[in-house]
């Protein structure tokens, strides 16, 4: 275990820093204004780590459902190789939910609400111009589009909540990755290239099918299999920023984060954390699986009881958390789940 003190000291001038910019005025006739920095301890769900296990056993649940118990557990004790002898080491199997990414859907180019509504770059030189919710000229249809900026939050490390460091990644808060830079992001025709299985479920026959994964979702349980759906919201494809027809701002926003988030997957940004085959070390997955994750709501207005798998409806608790101007941009907690061999080094 890495001494505690020097990484603490770190975090708390880090948020204090963070938090004072956050206090500065947003940019002039900025579409996104300032929100307050995310506290790691009154804005954060820490009962989401729950529930763990060891094993297939569960240690504690605080309430929590594990809604990726599809992908299995490991093995009560657990082996894992290293490259110093004895050239492996043994561990316990563990199972639980990690506080990892943050992701903030923005209407302005560039403009972060979650670093004080500072500008992190020109919006001349976007990819896009204004985004939002708009309606279209030809049959009336209300179409949003959304950038969205990845952030790595790797708290658990920062607060050293983990006995081993096999189960954290020594990471450092980061902004992963801009839409902005995407020139596919609001293209729904050159995103083809990335992924061209799309075209396979542009029929009313898959798209039926989203809905058995909708109230799957809607039981804390998304369909996997069913890759090319978002349960209750609307499909996966295409890969951009642009969510037709738009049912609210949450809703929008999600659809636009875990669109991205299926890019990092298949850009092989991302690896897989949350099955038994990556206990030991992560693993590449070009496809999203919607049960490894759970967005939490952290801004405008957190929520700090639940986290929400892939898929869920908005419905059940999007009541009182969007409104005009500093509500229309939002910031989401990214969970997901890890299984870890906790051991020696």
């Amino acid at each position: 275990m890495v001494s505690d003190k020097p990484r603490l000291l770190t975090v708390l001038c880090f948020v204090f820093a963070l938090s004072s910019l956050a206090s500065l005025p947003a940019k002039a006739g900025g579409g996104c204004g300032a929100m307050p920095f995310i506290n790691p301890i009154t804005d954060i769900c820490w009962s989401c780590v729950f529930p763990i296990y060891i094993g297939a056993m569960p240690v504690a649940t605080m309430g929590q459902v594990d809604s990726g118990a599809s992908n299995g557990y490991p093995t009560p004790v657990c082996i894992c190789p290293k490259a110093t002898i004895p050239y492996y080491r043994i561990g316990i199997g563990v199972t639980f939910w990690e506080p990892a990414r943050i992701a903030e859907a923005v209407r302005e180019p560039w403009c972060s609400p979650m670093l004080g509504g500072i500008s992190l770059g020109s919006a001349s030189t976007a990819v896009v111009g204004q985004g939002g919710n708009r309606n279209t000229q030809e049959n009336a249809e209300s179409v949003s589009f959304y950038n969205v900026h990845w952030f790595v939050y790797p708290v658990m490390y920062w607060f050293n909540m983990m006995i081993s460091e096999n189960c954290v990644q020594s990471e450092q808060f980061d902004v992963a990755f801009m839409t902005e830079l995407d020139p596919m992001w609001n293209n729904d025709e050159v995103t083809f290239v990335l992924n061209p299985e799309a075209v396979l479920f542009n029929n009313p026959i898959a798209q039926a099918a989203c809905a058995a994964d909708c109230i799957a979702a809607s039981l804390w349980n998304p369909l996997d299999i069913l890759f090319w759906c978002l349960g209750c919201q609307v499909g996966l494809h295409p890969l951009t920023g642009t969510v037709k027809p738009h049912e609210g701002g949450l809703a929008s926003s999600t659809v636009a984060i875990q669109r991205l988030h299926a890019i990092l997957h298949r850009t092989f940004l991302t690896m897989n954390v949350s099955t038994p085959a990556s206990m030991c070390f992560p693993q590449p997955a070009p496809i999203m699986q919607k049960s490894w994750y759970k967005t939490q709501l952290i801004r405008p207005i957190p929520i700090t009881y639940a986290a929400h798998p892939y898929g869920m409806t908005t419905n059940v608790w999007n009541m009182g958390k969007e409104f005009p101007l500093k509500g229309e941009d939002f910031a989401y907690m990214i969970w997901r789940r890890r299984v870890c061999c906790i051991g020696t080094q």
